[in-house]
């Protein structure tokens, strides 16, 4: 079996970031390590590149991380930490906040590689609800 996978939430909510993690623990079985990066240092709404290298730290099970943002500016965020890391092992996936992570998680959960976490993130875009 390869090395676990992880999923990283970069949010500017703390409250949106838990609340989507306490969902995906449930889909995930528990099995799958999910790290938060919401908001400031300083507890306000917003990103912070230090939370985001620690939950980079903290996801990785040896398999890597996949990193999915709610919004454009938590993009920016995750894409200057990940330059200062070059060779590793995180992909930020351009997918939907929920619906990305949801299937990332379940994807991971089943012992899949990175990059096969990562597509099941972004091809989460096409899921329609009705």
């Amino acid at each position: 079996m390869a090395a676990p996978v992880g999923v990283v939430l970069v949010s500017h909510s703390p409250a949106l970031a838990a609340g989507l993690a306490e969902l995906l623990a449930e889909l995930g079985s528990g099995t799958v390590r999910v790290a938060l990066a919401a908001g400031t240092a300083d507890g306000r709404l917003g990103t912070s590149d230090e939370k985001v290298a620690r939950a980079l730290d903290e996801a990785d099970g040896g398999g890597g991380a996949a990193v999915l943002a709610d919004l454009g500016s938590a993009v920016m965020t995750v894409k200057l930490v990940l330059a200062e890391r070059p060779g590793g092992r995180a992909v930020l996936a351009d997918a939907p906040f929920v619906e990305g992570a949801v299937a990332a998680v379940v994807t991971a959960s089943t012992g899949a590689a990175l990059d096969e976490v990562v597509r099941a993130a972004e091809e989460a875009r096409g899921f329609r609800k009705l």
